[in-house]
């Protein structure tokens, strides 16, 4: 068994497999993303309340599921390193970070696109929105720690850690609304469930946007996996064979 999930943390097994597969993601990528967008942006009808404002959830949404999403799994990749020591975990966990961050950040800048003529103001601090901007905070941190650190090794164990302890800030999120009495709605305006009467004209679109985001997030996770690992093996044999054969193709 760990023979197998060494084997499967090897950077260059990650670049071998991604290398083939990383086109046809891209492609089914943005064909979720157009088809989303044009239809929820485009197509679907104004909300009654909000009128056309409502269609900033489509973009909205799932840049919050994704910015806890990723780091989710930024937090698995962290344990992994820090229980087994595996080289790929901590690079896919340095790629998560920036990438969380952005997620994150466009999220709190829609957010207030939103809030604006909902709410009467851009920003206030109320629970949801404040545990959103401490998860920006601490992906903003984590990236920081890392160049802390003269030694790399010594800065990835130190984000580790950071991100591990981080992960608390996940429930809190998520159950803000229900914990506190916050000026945030519950239940999304996009939701499918029995309290929701949203027809599928609606929705669909978000779930084609949410596919795309995701599809997105794991296609520039790739690249940026891929890019670490050919700068931190640059000294081995195979990137060097690696590099001579694309010199040689050029």
């Amino acid at each position: 068994m760990w023979q197998w999930l060494y084997r499967l943390g090897s950077p260059k097994l990650f670049y071998d497999m991604t290398t083939g597969f990383l086109p046809w993601l891209t492609i089914v990528t943005y064909f979720l993303l157009i088809v989303g967008l044009v239809w929820g942006l485009g197509f679907v009808p104004p909300d009654y309340q909000m009128g056309d404002n409502f269609r900033i959830a489509y973009i909205h949404i799932p840049m919050s599921v994704g910015a806890m999403g990723i780091y989710a799994m930024m937090a698995c990749m962290a344990a992994m390193h820090m229980i087994w020591n595996i080289k790929l975990a901590d690079l896919v966990a340095r790629s998560c970070a920036a990438l969380g961050a952005t997620y994150c950040a466009l999220s709190l800048v829609t957010g207030s696109l939103w809030g604006k003529p909902t709410w009467g103001t851009y920003w206030i601090w109320d629970a949801r929105l404040t545990s959103m901007l401490i998860l920006l905070f601490v992906f903003i941190a984590i990236m920081a720690l890392r160049s802390a650190y003269d030694s790399e090794n010594s800065g990835s164990k130190a984000a580790s850690v950071l991100t591990l302890v981080g992960v608390v800030n996940l429930p809190i999120i998520h159950y803000s609304v229900v914990w506190w009495n916050t000026l945030h709605q519950g239940d999304s305006i996009l939701g499918v469930s029995s309290q929701s009467a949203n027809p599928p004209e609606v929705w669909s679109p978000a779930f084609f946007v949410g596919l795309g985001l995701i599809g997105f997030f794991f296609q520039a996770l790739i690249r940026r996996t891929r890019n670490e690992i050919l700068l931190h093996e640059r000294r081995s044999q195979w990137v060097q064979q690696l590099l001579t054969s694309k010199q040689l193709q050029e």
